[in-house]
């Protein structure tokens, strides 16, 4: 039987308590994504404060928004959007975060995110949305491939300078 996934917008009030205990927790399980990504210094140690900048730059973008998966109450994923890139010739929306509980992983927790962040923007007027993978991530590049979406183009992330591979995929009706 599958479990109900709903998704919370994150509000805009500074993090803190309870809901900040779980997001850490939740980057804690992905060490080895963030080991990756280089978004952390150590990725063995995550601290609260960390989560709460990080979270706090993603909600400075213009567009963007910070979706909660939650199952049985339990936080078990996140998502970050945006309504559009900063290149005004990219008119898709981004999926610019999706995140699962690693101890969750395999289990169809990613999928069912995925589809509801795609549900989000098809219930916006959207007809496709894009996201990138860093290169050194196969594991992320075969989800994603899975799921539809498709090569666009290969070149760096605006933040890092990190080699991606960029993708697209159509939204068309379910």
């Amino acid at each position: 039987m599958r479990s109900h996934v709903i998704l919370d917008p994150l509000v805009t009030a500074p993090l803190s308590g309870p809901l900040l205990a779980e997001l850490t927790a939740l980057y804690a399980s992905n060490s080895a994504f963030h080991r990756l990504t280089g978004d952390f210094p150590d990725p063995e140690d995550i601290r609260p404060e960390q989560v709460a900048a990080a979270l706090a730059e993603e909600r400075e973008l213009p567009g963007a928004e910070i979706l909660l998966a939650r199952s049985s109450g339990r936080l078990t994923g996140i998502a970050v959007t945006l309504a559009q890139h900063p290149d005004p010739a990219d008119p898709d929306p981004w999926i610019g975060l999706l995140m699962v509980d690693a101890r969750l992983h395999g289990q169809g927790h990613g999928r069912r995110l995925a589809a509801l962040v795609e549900d989000r923007f098809r219930a916006a007027g959207r007809t496709a949305a894009r996201l990138a993978v860093l290169a050194n991530n196969p594991r992320a590049m075969a989800f994603w491939t899975a799921l539809g979406y498709e090569v666009l183009d290969h070149r760096e992330d605006r933040g890092m300078g990190r080699p991606c591979t960029v993708l697209r995929k159509a939204l068309t009706t379910p």
